[in-house]
């Protein structure tokens, strides 16, 4: 009896099904970020720092915005903010009250 899914008695594996080591073998080979184009590597710099302008613009927001003002817990909103692209979009979009006085 295998000790877990992946060992069985047969080294071939059951009616010819391969096993998690041979199946390892046939993964293709892990890219390196110098692997891709030029214009491939300027546009994941532009994305991350996009995201990363985002998500500090959020969280300066959220930070000096009254709690008041905020719709929902000003932590969840600090959370959602750090965790994607979405998350800052999201907060700026539906986590803030306009100001009345403004």
């Amino acid at each position: 009896m295998p000790k877990n899914n992946f060992q069985t008695q047969d080294p071939q594996g059951i009616q010819g099904q391969s096993t998690l080591r041979s199946r390892r073998h046939n993964l293709p080979k892990k890219r390196s970020s110098r692997d891709l184009d030029r214009r491939t590597q300027i546009a994941v710099v532009a994305a991350g720092i996009i995201e990363l302008t985002l998500m500090f613009a959020a969280l300066r927001d959220l930070r000096r915005r009254p709690v008041q003002l905020a719709r929902g817990p000003k932590p969840l909103w600090a959370v959602v903010s750090c965790h994607n692209v979405l998350g800052s979009i999201s907060y700026i979009v539906f986590g803030r009250r306009k100001d009345p006085q403004n």
